[in-house]
């Protein structure tokens, strides 16, 4: 009866060994997965930022306001005809 004790004692040790202390243990596999959880995080926003940057890319292709209005905001170019007026606070 004690050599059957000692043995399922000895398989809980070398299992609780396993689990706590050997490679792949129950803490490395939890930072790991907070680690992977961060990443899709930072890829989900760079995703978004894609599809952002995308629709952009297409409004400029299709359409000639969002050009005049780049043009304008960005680069301080105004219409034949128009008067630039500055306006100092």
């Amino acid at each position: 009866m004690r050599a059957v004790l000692l043995a399922l004692v000895l398989v809980l040790i070398g299992l609780q060994y396993r689990l706590l202390l050997a490679p792949g243990n129950l803490f490395s596999v939890q930072a790991t997965q907070a680690r992977v959880e961060r990443a899709q995080d930072a890829v989900d926003l760079l995703a978004e930022r894609n599809d952002q940057l995308t629709a952009e890319v297409q409004d400029l292709r299709t359409g000639l306001a969002a050009v005049e209005d780049r043009a304008r905001s960005e680069l301080g170019m105004i219409r034949s005809g128009e008067t630039f007026i500055r306006v100092i606070e």
